[in-house]
């Protein structure tokens, strides 16, 4: 038996497969949220296709999907907006699962990927691209995910002092963040109008216009950090339980966290290369998941289900709102996110 088989966090368990050497266990009220959240999700994706300057009904959505209505509607649904409600599923779990490797890494609810700045450091890459090479989509998306990663490295190294200390992580991040809007606001005043005007539109991070093309980069990045996950393993927990615990249970901390570090990097930068940085994502999933679970710490697959759902529901508000005027969905998030974040910081203020 493993030291990984001997952990146990006070939930019943489920096993789901049981092989030599394997084991895959969930909670049951985990299993009950992921399944609410999966049927919640599909149905809001229901409801997005249909939304647009022509307004398909739900049923027929659904009789599209299943191959019974070959019409024009079939071509608006699965053409023109199959490819958002997809890259919204699938950037939103990536925003999850992001948002909750560093909350882990940092065993703080604060430490989410876009306050520590890496979304700034994908726009500056994105920002420099507009100005020096003209701002395509490919270009762009190439040049925010080298800004996040080289933004990533710059505050692991800065933040690193006899280990990785979550504080000192999202102190530094903050720092670096502030530090790179202040050259992203220099860059826009030297740029020309219309590349300021598109970094504006790109920095608020939008699903608006994206097609088939966008999705399998982004399945791509997703596909390489699942397999890295599943490489590395559930360790997560084990560090969430600190230094000591997981050295006694055979892990090696640091090894181990600076994996989990590339992983949440990789995901968050795939993301922001996509659709730009959207906002409080990452932040809000992993907390609101662990809520409806109750479980101890921040768990992966709720994240990622929580965060589907959030950014495909912001995604439809976005459209909904002031149709047929189509909002960035960052937009959405960043109200959303922001009174998130005064009650997440309400709760803070007063367990201290």
């Amino acid at each position: 038996m493993s030291p990984l088989d001997t952990v146990d966090f006070g939930h019943r368990q489920l096993i789901v497969r049981r092989e030599p050497g394997l084991a895959l266990r969930a909670a049951w009220r985990s299993v009950v949220v992921l399944s609410i959240l999966g049927v919640a999700a599909l149905v809001l994706a229901v409801l997005a296709l249909g939304v647009g300057q022509y307004p398909v009904p739900p049923g027929q959505v659904v009789a599209i999907l299943l191959g019974q209505d070959t019409s024009f509607a079939s071509v608006l649904v699965l053409e023109w907006r199959m490819p958002r409600i997809l890259l919204a599923l699938l950037i939103g779990a990536a925003l999850g699962v992001s948002g909750a490797i560093f909350q882990a890494l940092t065993r703080n609810p604060l430490g989410s990927p876009d306050v520590i700045g890496f979304d700034f450091g994908a726009y500056t890459g994105a920002l420099i691209a507009i100005a020096a090479l003209g701002g395509g989509y490919y270009t762009t998306s190439i040049s925010a995910v080298i800004g996040g990663l080289a933004t990533a490295v710059v505050v692991y190294l800065l933040s690193y002092k006899n280990g990785l200390a979550g504080f000192r992580l999202i102190i530094v991040g903050i720092a670096v963040s502030a530090v790179l809007s202040s050259v992203c606001q220099w860059i826009i005043l030297k740029i020309r109008l219309h590349q300021a005007i598109t970094a504006s539109v790109w920095q608020q991070g939008s699903l608006n216009g994206l097609e088939w093309a966008q999705v399998y980069p982004v399945l791509g990045g997703l596909a390489v950090g699942a397999v890295m996950l599943m490489v590395v393993g559930p360790q997560l927990p084990i560090l969430q339980m600190g230094d000591d615990a997981a050295g006694a249970l055979g892990i090696r901390p640091g090894r181990v966290r600076l994996a989990y570090f590339g992983i949440g990097v990789l995901l968050i930068a795939v993301a922001a290369a996509a659709a730009g940085p959207i906002s409080f994502v990452a932040l809000a999933a992993p907390q609101l998941a662990r809520r409806l679970t109750g479980a101890p710490g921040v768990g992966l697959m709720s994240a990622a289900a929580m965060g589907a759902f959030l950014l495909l529901g912001s995604d439809l508000i976005a459209l909904k709102i002031f149709a047929p005027t189509e909002l960035p969905v960052g937009a959405v998030t960043v109200t959303l996110g922001g009174l998130y974040l005064v009650y997440l910081l309400v709760v803070q203020a007063r367990r201290r």
